[in-house]
C-alpha cells in the first residue's frame, strides 16, 4: 500500500490529507503550493505555501497511522493555473515514525523525512494529531521558514504597537520559534491545552531548546487557550485552535471574539487560522467552509467589521487567514519584514 500526502490548500490550516493504500479520498482538489516556498531566501518572494490537511487512514478497522507500504507519495501543486507536481514519492526507508501514542486529548505521532529524500519536506519533522491526523507543527533542521503558514503568522509583529504576543494553540512550537528569530525584542506567551504535545514539542521539536535560548521571552502554559491573559494586555494574538479537525466551536461565537478583543493593548491586532473548504473535520457536519464562515460572522461582528482575509488559490477548496482592525500602511509593513514574507502584505482584502 502507499502512505500518500495530498497538500489541498496551501498555508491556511494545519491538516494535511492523506490515506494509507490510495490517493486521499477525503480531499477534493490538490493543495498548490510554490516552488519557491522551498527555498524561503531566494530573492523573490513567496505567496503560495503548503498547508497542512488531515491525515486519515483506509480503514478504521486498521491500525490508525501505521505505515506499512515501500513508499510515501507526495504531490504538491502551484496555486497558479500550471501545476507543478511532486508526485515520484518518498521511499519508505526516507520517513520514520519517532512515537506514536494517545494522550488524553490526541493520537500523537512523529514522523521524519530523511535528508536523503528528493521532496521539499526533507529533512523534517512533522507532529500529526487526533483521529484524522492533524499535523500541528512542522520543523527543519537547517531552516527556519517552514514553507507553511506559519510563515504568513510571522508577519504579524511589525503591525503591533508594542507589548507580548499571545499565541493560542502553541503545538510544537513552530510559530513560537519564528517569532523569537525573526523579532529579537519580541515576547511570545503560549497555550497549548494537551501537556503531552508540549512534551513532544520538547524532545522532538527543540521547543525545550527554544526556552533555554529565550528564557526571558517565551512563557508556555498548559491549559484552554481561550482564557489566556496576561497583564496590561497582548499587543498581539495568534489563533490556531483545531479539534478534530475543525476550527474550535468557540471561535463561532462573537462573544468569545469580544472576550479576546478584551486582552488586546490598544491598536493591538488578533490573525487567526480560521481554515476553509478544504479542511476536514471527523463530524462530517462541520464542513471546513461553513465553519470558517460562521468564524468570521462572529469576528466580523466583534470587531465592528473591521477584518481583513488572505486567500490563497483560486479553485473552490480555499483556505485563509484573517486579520483584525484596518487595513495597515502596507509599504512601512513590507519595509519591516525579511524579504521571503513580503509578498503577502498584498494579498490581504477587507471581507
Amino acid at each position: 500500500m502507499l502512505f500518500t500526502i495530498n497538500h489541498i490548500r496551501p498555508l491556511f490550516h494545519r491538516q494535511w490529507h492523506a490515506q494509507i493504500g490510495l490517493r486521499c479520498p477525503f480531499s477534493k482538489t490538490p493543495c498548490p503550493s510554490s516552488i519557491s516556498s522551498y527555498f524561503p531566501w531566494r530573492s523573490q518572494p513567496h505567496h503560495q505555501l503548503l498547508c497542512p490537511c488531515p491525515l486519515r487512514s483506509k480503514s478504521q478497522a486498521q491500525e490508525e497511522g501505521d505505515i506499512d507500504d515501500a513508499s510515501l507519495q507526495v504531490q504538491t501543486h502551484d496555486s497558479k493555473p500550471k501545476t507543478t507536481t511532486y508526485d515520484d514519492g518518498i521511499p519508505l526507508e526516507d520517513v520514520k515514525i519517532l512515537v506514536k501514542f494517545k494522550s488524553r486529548y490526541n493520537y500523537i505521532r512523529v514522523l521524519e523525512v530523511s535528508r536523503r529524500a528528493d521532496h521539499p519536506f526533507a529533512g523534517s519533522r512533522l507532529l500529526l494529531l487526533d483521529g484524522p491526523g492533524n499535523i500541528h507543527s512542522i520543523s527543519f533542521l537547517f531552516k527556519s521558514m517552514t514553507g507553511t503558514y506559519f510563515d504568513v503568522f510571522a508577519t504579524l509583529p511589525p503591525i503591533l504597537p508594542p507589548g507580548p504576543v499571545g499565541l493560542l494553540g502553541l503545538g510544537a512550537g513552530s510559530a513560537a520559534k519564528l517569532l523569537l528569530e525573526l523579532y529579537p525584542q519580541l515576547v511570545v506567551h503560549g497555550w497549548e491545552l494537551d501537556p503531552s504535545v508540549v512534551s513532544v514539542g520538547r524532545e522532538f521539536f527543540g521547543l525545550s531548546k527554544l526556552e533555554k535560548d529565550y528564557s526571558d521571552r517565551l512563557f508556555i502554559y498548559v491549559g484552554d487557550a481561550l482564557k489566556a491573559s496576561v497583564k496590561d494586555g497582548f499587543s498581539g494574538i495568534l489563533v490556531d485552535l483545531f479539534s478534530k479537525g475543525s476550527v474550535v466551536p468557540g471561535l463561532q461565537n462573537p462573544n468569545t471574539w469580544k472576550k479576546l478583543k478584551k486582552c488586546l493593548r490598544s491598536g493591538g491586532r488578533v490573525m487567526v487560522n480560521v481554515g476553509g473548504s478544504c479542511v476536514e473535520a471527523e463530524d462530517s457536519s462541520r464542513h471546513g467552509k461553513l465553519v470558517m464562515q460562521e468564524t468570521l460572522k462572529a469576528m466580523n461582528k466583534a470587531f465592528g467589521g473591521k477584518v481583513l482575509l488572505l486567500t490563497l488559490g483560486s479553485r473552490k477548496e480555499d483556505s485563509s487567514i484573517a486579520l483584525t482592525g484596518n487595513v495597515p500602511n502596507r509599504d512601512s509593513w513590507k519595509e519591516a519584514l525579511p524579504r521571503p514574507l513580503q509578498g503577502y502584505v498584498d494579498m490581504w482584502t477587507p471581507i
